[in-house]
């Protein structure tokens, strides 16, 4: 709608989430007696920050929601009698105004000084901002008496709270409630009295704080810090010390944990991270979780890895459960990086030659760069000769993959996650973002405050839920049930979009008929969810403006993921849900470079850019490219290449950044067939489960410690940055990548990232547009991008899909079983997951001081009713039993549990839950149902450790 003859132009702009009426016109106006433009939406004290002039302010934070409360940034207006706050003040064309005048100076200056009288002494290693706009105005020690002082709150492992320095700016409030979305921050009481608490005055430690930080980085006096970590991770010996926000140096770079792809500033003294502060990235706008803010310690631990190792001659690999025995380095010896280098090439080319490349494969690391990716694919297909290179793809979202890649032809998300500001309706199922995907949750958090609809579909009832119009708490195998009750109502009530499926769509008919008889009354039994409930939903799904879908594992870690996927993929074509901003499909990635690793090729039936190995053409392509003939029969996925290994198929093994040992299922197998290796090397930083069962250790960098790029789950493209040296003896992992290739005669120069990546971009168009120098430019850049001018596509499928046809495929899925019901003797389901603290098996969380003391132990969670009726208690121990494996762990009560459930975490190798999994595997996307498996639970004493 065009705007009423005469006004200013308007739109509708967000800021942290919040929308307002912004003009759009650019305003002349006059600042200390200089003429300046404020762009539209500008206040007057961003208009002069962005023209070079400093006007006091500690309320008032970019990104945030202004407030106006502390007035340290008061100006005067000419003609106006009083002073007015210049964060929240937009300025009108012709307006005067003085920031700098002898007024609006003695205010400033008496603001400042109030605050200060309630300050504690100064400490440089807080970079505090009251500090910085005293000294910048002039103002000394304050003359007025301070209140009495308060003790300080170190009840959190990661967070000092000291109350002595806070000055109710509000800007931890506005961080916690309005940005994070988490609702822990508030004030209390009134007038003098009032302050800042957490909960219901809970010490900090005991609130529902989830530690995202965002409150340290917002607070502008040091009244909210980071607590000190102590040398090698270690607790600091005075427990109130806090860490410096002034450091040597500043490195920009990415947070290492998960798919989101957050950008962050790490601030850097003598060789080690010392405080993080979230940047303004696309993906993140400044936010951070507990993981990115406070796991970066892990890199500094004393259990480093420094040197090569060899296992000694008379040392037998021990099969074991738990933890990693203590004396495993008595297993191996010291060697030299030529010694180690030798043995593991021509140990691989030895088995080569006797056995074919088809005995030797390799599996890659998703925490890796998009380079160290594609050259130890490239090393594996050339110089193994196999295809079987695999990585942790496969336990997560192989069957999305597999699905996307049959329905549309691309296996990568169609939207970014901040779409979901542009959604009407967000459809969150089989996903634990609140744990799993921190930052992308606050988003989800921002659009619902916003006014969208959230609708929550999961066997446990997540935090996530309390946001929720509609919690759909499904049985654990009835998710395909639930979705074709919603297909089914969909197609029966006439909410098609009959001209988008008409144009853009194949088999419509044939689900249309698949999905007849599957009324929400046939199909709540199966699912668990009330019909009236089923028919809501999807008539909200498909009359709103913009639906978007986000899954997680929850989808797709099952024997049935792939048809799960479908029908996902389904309700997008059928109601037209796909290729507009706010709309689309969204595999919530878990690692941090999942995408990247799998664009780059660590698949075994794909190369770079899922090209298919046994398209003679593309293989043609490569082969010319690479200078060798290369395998065209598609490899083994990791769970296959276990089996093989246990069957002697498998005899040697390449395993950069990955821990099978605990990541695969049935993990008594899996051990067994990393045991029965002829060769077995290991290229890691810590000495995982997977490493101690090793021929070679090679010491490698930690994600600190590298440059390369990495592509996060919303298909950007974006640089990590080194910020510290590898300890010892460690190299670069893209150097040793290198060097064993060069001992197996690949003729390969010794390539920097620029190098690999300008190599990748011969042959992946998705990238071809992206250089490293504008990639260094930029910061970030979204794939698909075929030119160096194409600015990369967000959002794809906006006229065609990337099948060969270029319309969407509507595949039929209908419910079955699960393959292992729960019975008399094994009456519980397990489920596992992820935790907020930590991240997948635990390698790099668990060496996280301030991570593993806010969760150091391994928990069951079950619902209150059920733990009654076994006679438990929360705290005790129980043990879980499956046809495979034992663990015993303490219970915790958990309401959001199905009865007949059990959430057990997999990043506890003294409880590890995949002992107890089931290696069968998703028909398609040959990933194992870690998600479902019958268990039982029964009351246990404490394990050894624990005693």
């Amino acid at each position: 709608m065009s705007a009423p003859t005469g006004s200013a132009p308007r739109d509708r702009a967000t800021r942290d989430g919040a929308p307002r009426d912004v003009d759009l016109r650019e305003i002349e106006f006059e600042l200390d007696g200089r003429r300046i433009d404020a762009q539209p939406g500008e206040s007057i004290l961003q208009a002069a920050r962005r023209h070079g002039v400093g006007i006091p302010h500690l309320c008032y934070r970019e990104g945030s929601r202004a407030d106006g409360n502390c007035r340290a940034c008061v100006v005067e207006i000419d003609g106006e009698r009083t002073l007015a706050p210049s964060c929240c003040r937009a300025p009108s064309a012709g307006m005067k105004v003085s920031a700098h005048g002898e007024r609006a100076r003695a205010a400033q200056r008496m603001v400042v000084e109030l605050l200060l009288a309630d300050a504690p002494p100064a400490d440089p290693r807080e970079d505090s901002e009251l500090r910085h706009w005293a000294h910048e105005l002039g103002v000394g020690e304050s003359r007025f008496a301070a209140r009495a002082p308060r003790p300080p709150d170190l009840s959190h492992p990661a967070i000092a709270v000291q109350l002595d320095a806070c000055i109710g700016c509000t800007r931890c409030v506005r961080a916690c409630r309005e940005e994070q979305g988490n609702d822990v921050i508030g004030l209390a009481w009134r007038g003098d009295h009032a302050r800042i608490v957490f909960d219901c005055d809970d010490p900090m430690g005991a609130s529902t704080c989830v530690g995202c930080g965002e409150c340290v980085q917002a607070c502008p006096t040091g009244a909210l810090m980071p607590r000190l970590l102590g040398p090698d991770g270690a607790r600091a010996a005075d427990a109130a010390r806090v860490a410096p926000r002034a450091a040597e140096r500043r490195v920009d770079s990415l947070c290492p944990y998960c798919g989101v792809g957050c950008q962050l500033t790490w601030h850097v003294s003598d060789n080690r991270i010392r405080y993080v502060e979230g940047r303004d990235g696309p993906a993140n706008r400044g936010r951070l979780c507990v993981k990115g803010r406070f796991g970066f310690d892990y890199a500094a631990n004393r259990e480093r890895l420094e040197v090569p190792l060899v296992r000694k001659p008379d040392a037998p690999k021990r099969v074991f459960d738990g933890r990693v025995p203590a004396d495993w380095r008595e297993q191996f010896r010291e060697a030299s990086w030529d010694e180690a280098l030798e043995l593991a090439a021509a140990g691989f080319a030895r088995i080569r030659a006797q056995h074919g490349g088809g005995a030797l494969a390799g599996l890659g690391s998703a925490k890796g760069s998009n380079e160290e990716a594609y050259l130890f694919q490239k090393l594996v297909r050339t110089g193994f000769g196999t295809n079987n290179v695999d990585h942790c793809t496969r336990l997560c979202h192989a069957a999305s993959v597999a699905a996307l890649l049959e329905g549309l032809g691309s296996g990568a998300v169609s939207n970014p996650v901040s779409d979901v500001l542009q959604a009407e309706l967000i459809f969150v199922i089989g996903a634990n973002p609140t744990e799993n995907h921190p930052v992308a949750a606050s988003f989800v958090r921002n659009a619902v405050a916003r006014g969208a609809t959230l609708v929550v579909a999961d066997p446990r009832r997540t935090r996530l839920a309390r946001h929720a119009a509609h919690v759909l708490q499904f049985r654990s195998d009835g998710d395909v049930a639930l979705l074709d009750a919603m297909l089914h109502t969909i197609i029966a009530e006439d909410l098609v979009a009959h001209d988008f499926v008409a144009a853009r769509t194949t088999g419509f008919d044939a689900l249309r008929a698949a999905v007849a008889p599957c009324t929400p009354e046939a199909m709540a039994p199966l699912c668990g969810v009330d019909p009236d409930t089923i028919r809501t939903v999807a008539r909200l799904y498909a009359r709103s403006r913009a639906s978007m879908i986000l899954w997680g594992m929850g989808v797709s870690q099952h024997v049935r993921g792939t048809d799960k996927v479908r029908c996902l993929i389904a309700l997008a074509l059928v109601t037209g849900q796909i290729g507009r901003p706010g709309t689309g499909l969204h595999p919530l990635r878990g690692q941090n470079n999942v995408q990247g690793a799998s664009d780059a090729g660590l698949i075994p039936m794909m190369l770079p850019d899922y090209q298919r190995v046994a398209n003679p053409e593309l293989l043609a392509s490569f082969e010319r490219l690479w200078g060798t003939a290369l395998d065209p029969r598609p490899g083994l996925t990791v769970v296959e290449m276990m089996h093989a290994a246990a069957e002697r198929r498998i005899r040697g093994m390449y395993v950069m950044g990955e821990n099978p040992a605990m990541s695969d299922p049935d993990l008594n197998h899996t051990r067994a067939g990393l045991a029965a290796l002829e060769l077995l090397v290991v290229q890691d930083i810590f000495p995982t489960e997977t490493a101690v069962l090793a021929d070679v250790i090679l010491p490698a960098s930690a994600f600190p410690e590298k440059t390369g790029s990495f592509t996060n789950t919303d298909r950007m493209v974006q640089l990590g940055r080194a910020a510290l040296a590898p300890p010892g003896q460690a190299r670069q992992d893209l150097e040793i990548i290198v060097a064993i290739a060069r001992r197996m005669g690949l003729d390969w120069a010794c390539p920097g990232p620029r190098e690999a990546f300008e190599e990748m971009r011969q042959c992946m168009p998705s990238i071809r547009g992206i250089s490293w120098e504008r990639l260094e430019r930029e910061g970030c850049v979204t794939h698909p991008c075929v030119s160096e001018d194409d600015p990369g596509q967000p959002v794809v499928f906006g006229e065609r899909f990337a099948t060969p046809d270029g319309r969407g495929r509507l595949v039929p899925a209908l419910p079955e079983p699960a393959d292992e019901l729960p019975d008399a003797d094994w009456p519980f389901v397990l489920i596992t997951g992820r935790q907020l603290e930590h991240w997948h098996t635990g390698a790099m969380t668990r060496r996280a001081q301030a991570l593993d003391a806010i969760e150091p132990e391994a928990t069951a969670s079950l619902q209150p009713a059920e733990l009654a009726r076994l006679g438990l208690r929360a705290g005790e121990f129980a043990a879980i039993e499956s046809r495979r494996g034992r663990i015993v762990l303490r219970v915790r009560a958990d309401d959001g549990v199905a009865a007949g459930s059990v959430f057990v975490p997999f990043a506890y190798a003294e409880a590890a839950a995949n002992l107890l999994t089931k290696p069968t595997l998703d028909p398609f996307g040959k990933i194992p149902g870690f998600k479902y498996c019958a268990v039982r639970v029964s009351r246990a004493p404490a394990p050894t450790s624990a005693a």
